[in-house]
């Protein structure tokens, strides 16, 4: 990873800690829950609990994985931790967002970005037992990306408060934009990457 790859890492990571925190401590009853949130808690009481605390888990040690990726003895235990929490985040993501407050758009996406997440993990975790790292590299990125959208939720949903926008339809768009605009990029960033240079191919007789 390149030093401006780096730099984006750390501060992607700097964002992560805090809500991922937070996210932990409302898991475990520590922090006081906006109303939307505490209707789904009293609905699904120990599904939404274990999402709060596997999600905001795996938002903190995502990044420090990735950074370390060169350095198997620390993240090789960070990867396997951080996938175990992405998967508990992800399949409990479901029953969360359709017991949701929010309206039938937003419910969709969120349902979107746990079924994606957790087939991002799954193909990460597929490419690591057949060898294959450069794709298990491009999945774990992937995957990052998609966990990366937890952050520009909140930030967005402030903007939409702190712009007066209509509510509803912000949420329902940020649902979905917050977490498919980084993947894309991530998906563009790491067939840059991987793609063969084509100079070579062209100078060959």
């Amino acid at each position: 990873m390149r030093r401006p790859g780096i730099a984006i890492m750390i501060a992607v990571g700097l964002l992560t800690l805090p809500i991922g925190l937070a996210a932990v401590a409302s898991g475990f009853g520590a922090l006081r829950l906006p109303y939307p949130l505490f209707v789904v808690l009293q609905r699904l009481p120990i599904v939404f609990s274990l999402h709060m605390i596997a999600s905001g888990a795996a938002l903190m040690i995502v990044p420090p994985a990735i950074l370390l990726r060169r350095y198997p003895a620390w993240h090789r235990p960070l990867g396997r931790i951080a996938a175990g929490c992405v998967l508990i985040g992800g399949f409990t993501s479901l029953p969360v967002a359709m017991a949701s407050e929010a309206n039938a758009m937003a419910r969709a996406g969120f349902v979107a970005q746990g079924t994606v997440w957790i087939a991002l993990t799954a193909a990460g975790l597929l490419a690591l037992r057949a060898r294959d790292f450069q794709r298990h590299a491009r999945c774990m990125m992937a995957m990052a990306a998609v966990t990366s959208g937890a952050i520009w939720l909140r930030l967005a949903t402030m903007a939409a408060v702190q712009m007066t926008w209509p509510f509803a339809p912000a949420y329902a768009s940020a649902a979905w934009l917050c977490w498919l605009v980084p993947l894309l990029i991530a998906i563009c960033s790491t067939r840059r990457l991987a793609a063969p240079p084509t100079w070579r191919v062209s100078q060959m007789p």
